[in-house]
């Protein structure tokens, strides 16, 4: 039997992402990043855009689609009623495809897809490291979850965590109270403009954990030439470290793995890997099968296949009403 067609988004606070898989050929395409807006409805509005863009694309494809896997960051936090998201985007699809019956669709948190994408549904942590950061660990099929509260709240480690970091010590170095943020302050003058602008600049945007974010690649670059950075950095790394090891149970494998755009500095992750191990010296380091759009396609082959339920507040189906193991 062929596999069914399958739809496949990633959704963070650096950009998002679709594959369509339709006879044994797959398909990708980019859109924006999510924004946090009042209504919450962010990344509603985020996946009708990537879904129109398929059908726009590939409509002979998309219309055959028979299963949707949604990862998306803010799920959980951010939208009112993600069962009811799961529901809607079936019904969508439904008026969209050939479908005899709606499309089943399944949507996670993105700690949920990236650890889908990492491990295969093994058990272990995986720890997200993008825009946000989530650490999330499987074991015998129950998920625990740690940080992932947003760039005000935690998301510790991550490109925003370190943006702002370095960003409020450029400004104490503005303000004549530490020169430590000297560097900082000479490379966000150049990225972002006077510092009397910053706030107009972040606080009016829906998407400024982005653009915190933005700024870390420079920051962990200065970290090796520059103390403040360096210190930064540094934290950054134990903070990581800190929220993988407590996604794992005492009784799982000590298993561990990194995903997400920071994971692409082998200085970081360098430095993470240091930590996990200084911390607990059992702890194995693994390298990700895969990404987490890879996991949405794992969950949209779960879906298709009806093996997945209803787990709040990690994973919503359409079909699925009730609260139960994943």
């Amino acid at each position: 039997m062929s596999q069914p067609t399958l739809l496949a988004i990633d959704i963070g606070g650096s950009g998002s992402r679709l594959a369509l898989l339709h006879a044994g050929k797959r398909r990708e395409l980019t859109g924006s990043r999510v924004s946090v807006r009042g209504s919450g409805d962010g990344v509603a509005r985020l996946t009708r855009e990537l879904c129109q863009s398929a059908r726009d694309a590939w409509p002979e494809e998309f219309a055959a689609v028979r299963a949707l896997g949604l990862g998306s960051t803010g799920l959980a936090t951010l939208v009112a009623d993600p069962g009811a998201l799961a529901r809607e985007l079936s019904d969508t699809l439904a008026g969209a495809t050939r479908a005899v019956q709606p499309p089943a669709v399944a949507v996670a948190i993105d700690g949920v897809t990236a650890h889908l994408g990492a491990l295969g549904g093994a058990d272990g942590a995986v720890i997200a490291l993008g825009t946000g950061s989530v650490a999330i660990g499987l074991c015998e099929q129950s998920w625990r979850r740690v940080d992932g509260w947003g760039h005000l709240l935690g998301d510790r480690g991550s490109g925003s965590w370190i943006g702002a970091q370095a960003l409020q010590s450029a400004m104490r170095c503005y303000d004549g109270v530490s020169d430590a943020g000297r560097a900082l302050l000479e490379a966000a003058r150049a990225r972002f403009g006077d510092p009397y602008s910053w706030p107009a600049q972040l606080y009016t945007r829906d998407d400024r954990a982005g653009v915190m974010a933005a700024f870390a690649a420079e920051v962990i670059q200065l970290a090796g030439e520059d103390s403040e950075a360096a210190r930064i950095i540094a934290e950054a790394a134990r903070s990581a470290a800190e929220s993988a090891l407590a996604a794992l149970t005492p009784t799982q494998p000590p298993v561990v793995a990194l995903v997400g755009g920071l994971t692409g500095s082998d200085s970081y992750v360098s430095k993470i890997s240091r930590e996990l191990a200084a911390a607990r010296a059992d702890v194995q380091l693994v390298v990700a099968h895969g990404d987490p759009l890879n996991g949405a396609v794992r969950l949209a082959e779960l879906a298709a296949a009806g093996a997945v339920s209803q787990e709040a507040p990690f994973v919503w189906t359409s079909w699925d009403r009730h609260s139960s193991d994943c």
